[in-house]
């Protein structure tokens, strides 16, 4: 037992010391961990070691699952709103015992069935795992280790004006222009991009393409390609068709799409009409 401790709302790795009629206990270190039947995996024996989600359940007592909630201490996550009281907001988070918002830590606009990026962690005073809705404070300011054009992870999580709100490496905040989104974008649901500008504000726009000096130049090629290959050389799109639309054709985002036309139209390659492209 010695020196380890549990880490509460992560995971762990505990050895079987007992079993019972209403489930298994492991060794927590300084106290012993139930199990309940439901969450046993098959054939377990005394002595295995498990890997197990500690937690507290609606009694406040320490307890272990096999289950895998959708986020863990020290860990953002974007989880749906199981009800709202006085105290504070209660999210689904793939337990059995919903996770709790202080009512400190809510934003606006959080009812019933809505989805919203939380960070979750260890209430110092009580030791329970709670999570916030007022993400920036838990955000990483040191964006050092991001570079231009870097592949990274994000987590689309929040529609704006401008464009999405992203996470980038569970880290850093981002956003994705709207003329910059060729496909359908699941709030909640990673998904790979690129870092496309750092600002002076350190402020970071980021991609879902990889950015390249050459892009645009490979965006016309592709373009005028398509458009000689086609019948009567002519293309039924615009600078108002849908992004999807041209990503699914052409492989680019609009806004590539639209500066390749411009380069093509100022070459003198193409007309574009209100039916689509023709080549000159």
């Amino acid at each position: 037992m010695g020196t380890r401790r549990l880490r509460m709302g992560q995971y762990n790795r505990l050895q079987v010391v007992k079993r019972l009629e209403f489930g298994i206990y492991l060794d927590g270190y300084e106290d012993e961990i139930l199990v309940p039947t439901r969450y046993v995996p098959e054939g377990v024996e005394i002595g295995d070691y498990l890997d197990v989600f500690v937690y507290r359940d609606s009694e406040d007592r320490v307890i272990a699952t096999t289950l895998e909630p959708y986020g863990t201490v020290g860990e953002f996550a974007y989880l749906t709103v199981n009800a709202v009281t006085a105290a504070g907001v209660f999210m689904d988070w793939g337990l059995p015992k919903d996770l709790f918002i202080p009512f400190k830590q809510q934003r606006d606009n959080m009812l019933v069935g809505k989805s919203f990026l939380v960070f979750i962690h260890l209430d110092t005073q009580t030791d329970r795992i709670v999570a916030s809705a007022k993400i920036d404070r838990f955000l990483d300011e040191d964006i050092s280790e991001l570079k231009e054009g870097m592949a990274v992870e994000l987590l689309p999580f929040e529609y704006t004006d401008l464009g999405i709100k992203a996470l980038i490496n569970q880290r850093h905040l981002g956003v994705l222009y709207h003329g910059e989104v060729f496909k359908d974008i699941d709030l909640g649901k990673p998904t790979k991009g690129y870092i496309k500008k750092i600002r002076e504000d350190q402020k970071i726009d980021v991609a879902l393409v990889e950015q390249s000096y050459n892009r645009i130049a490979d965006s016309k090629t592709v373009l005028f390609e398509k458009l000689e290959a086609s019948e009567g050389h002519f293309l039924p799109f615009t600078d108002k068709s849908d992004p999807t639309l041209i990503h699914k054709t052409f492989g680019m985002s609009k806004k590539d799409f639209k500066k390749a036309i411009g380069g093509l139209l100022k070459e003198g390659k193409i007309k574009l009409e209100e039916d689509g492209i023709h080549k000159v």
